[in-house]
């Protein structure tokens, strides 16, 4: 057997691999640790707006933690990422409003770095595990990992084998199809029923205002619907790029930046598929490639006052003359009833409706909803033991794993894993 070039190796420089690290090396800083990511820098929900929750359960799955445990890890999250929490206020308005509908208006510790300054805390990461010995591999894509008699380890770019003692792997939302890849390899048998499948709505500030009094309102409404994600002050929508089609997402520049008064956030619905179905990952890119062949390789977006006249929007008529504001993201416009499926589609309405009555102006003519936003986690492996462990060497960690569904929730599974790390070692 050859000998180990490291003691643990870790796929992925997100929240989950970064929560990992830090723990590791803290804990023990003799350990020789490499982390590798395909990327130049370190991707997911922590370049990408930063958006932070301290408050369980939202960032974790359910099944797989319970209050007393992510209370136990998130002030070692907050140690590390050192946020500046947001002030609300009015709540009590807003809920009373809320419950008359069924609608739970969920009080969660939030911190919002912003696009602009997201790079600045990575690279204050980045020093400190460097300083502290950490090595690193980015620009570099592992395409297998292997434990079996012959050693443990990773293979880079289909031919460099770099060998590890324990191997945690933590590829984040846009690795699913890696992560799947290695668990049918792998013989690990995981469950992939469930995906989250919406729209992103985008409006101006005056028709949302509840931002002012809570940066990012959980709302969870019937029928599994619930706001996800929202930006506001200097807010746009971005695409995010997979392999064959295109997402939308929001972000959000710091408080520092001037604002644009436009408002964005996710309204999503979990759907849990049940047998025969053989993947919900699958039907998710297929809902998302139809979208894109529907909008000639691009996501669709419809304003509000169109879809309730039950006709598509068109360039010509998607102009700040007719309505409030011109759309932060230039995708295709269209008619949303071609490409989502009507029970999705109806309950979401459902929910945009009941939010309108909490929040009144969501439904203004002038709102845009964007498709697809569809979240890529929930490639759930059967775990050995609380550790997220999956082969006598190897762990699964992060959203992409399905323990979370956010930064510090990854970075708490990161924690996890690295303390089951710590006593096999």
């Amino acid at each position: 057997m050859t000998s180990p070039n490291f003691d643990i190796i870790i796929i992925g420089t997100g929240p989950a691999g970064l929560g990992a690290a830090f723990h590791l090396i803290e804990h023990s800083p003799s350990l020789a640790v490499l982390m590798i990511d395909r990327e130049k820098i370190c991707s997911g929900g922590l370049l990408n707006d930063c958006k932070q929750n301290y408050t369980y359960p939202i960032g974790f799955a359910a099944e797989n933690w319970t209050m007393e445990e992510a209370g136990r890890l998130l002030p070692e999250v907050e140690k590390w990422l050192q946020p500046v929490f947001k002030e609300k206020q009015n709540l009590d308005v807003y809920r009373r409003r809320a419950e008359r509908l069924g609608v739970t208006l969920l009080d969660v510790r939030q911190a919002h770095v912003g696009t602009d300054r997201s790079r600045a805390l990575i690279q204050r990461l980045r020093d400190e595990l460097a300083f502290r010995k950490v090595q690193f591999l980015m620009e570099r894509e592992v395409t297998d990992v292997f434990d079996d008699a012959g050693g443990t380890g990773v293979v880079i770019s289909g031919t460099e084998r770099v060998i590890g003692r324990k191997v945690i792997v933590a590829p984040g939302r846009k690795g699913f199809s890696f992560l799947q890849q290695v668990m049918e390899k792998m013989g690990i048998a995981f469950v992939d029923n469930v995906v989250d499948v919406g729209i992103r709505v985008e409006t101006t500030l005056a028709n949302y205002p509840i931002v002012k009094d809570y940066y990012d309102p959980k709302f969870l409404f019937p029928d599994g619907v619930r706001t996800f994600c929202t930006n506001s002050g200097h807010a746009r929508v971005v695409l995010e790029r997979y392999q064959g089609f295109s997402l939308v997402n929001g972000h959000a520049l710091s408080e520092q930046q001037a604002g644009n008064n436009l408002v964005n956030f996710a309204l999503l619905k979990t759907i849990g598929l049940r047998d025969p179905v053989r993947s919900g990952q699958q039907m998710a890119v297929f809902l998302a490639r139809l979208a894109n062949e529907i909008g000639g390789g691009m996501p669709l977006m419809q304003r509000v006052g169109d879809f309730r006249m039950g006709k598509r929007s068109t360039a010509e008529n998607f102009n700040e003359d007719l309505y409030a504001f011109p759309p932060s993201c230039h995708v295709t416009t269209g008619d949303l009833g071609m490409a989502v499926p009507a029970k999705i589609m109806r309950h979401i309405w459902g929910a945009l409706k009941k939010l309108d009555t909490i929040v009144p102006g969501i439904l203004h003519p002038s709102t845009i909803m964007y498709y697809p936003e569809i979240k890529m986690y929930a490639n759930k492996p059967t775990f050995l033991d609380r550790h997220f462990r999956v082969r006598a060497n190897v762990y699964m960690i992060g959203d992409g794993a399905g323990t979370s569904r956010g930064i510090t929730g990854a970075w708490a599974s990161g924690i996890r894993a690295a303390e089951g790390v710590l006593k096999k070692i």
